[in-house]
């Protein structure tokens, strides 16, 4: 029930920054934009406070962790790969474009005995 407490609070101190951003109309635009990131930041130290709000942290340090792990391939890798999927799409655009005409002529001059002007 805390954690819905905590919760709930990060929620309405996230609308008062925003708020804050709109009661502030005749100040600068520095401060109303400071009003609604103190909001979030706020509202993000409260949130991370809850349970929940440990477990999102803990996946997030985790994903990165992870997201390092990753081993990117090299520029000549990529160059290989891109010229590949585009000779594979002229191939494939020949094929239809083929295969279009062909059915045109077998349905249009054969079977239904109709010219093309």
């Amino acid at each position: 029930m805390a954690d819905k407490i905590k919760f709930s609070l990060a929620l309405v101190i996230l609308a008062a920054g925003v708020a804050g951003f709109y009661l502030l109309s005749e100040q600068a635009m520095i401060l109303r934009v400071l009003a609604v990131l103190v909001g979030v930041a706020l509202a993000v130290v409260v949130a991370w406070k809850t349970e929940p709000g440990q477990r999102f942290f803990n996946f997030a340090n985790e994903s990165v962790v992870e997201a390092r792990k990753v081993v990117w391939p090299s520029r000549k890798e990529t160059v290989q790969t891109t010229a590949m999927v585009f000779a594979f799409v002229v191939v494939m655009a020949l094929f239809l474009y083929l295969t279009d005409k062909s059915l045109e002529w077998v349905l249009y001059d054969l079977v239904l005995g109709w010219k093309k002007s």
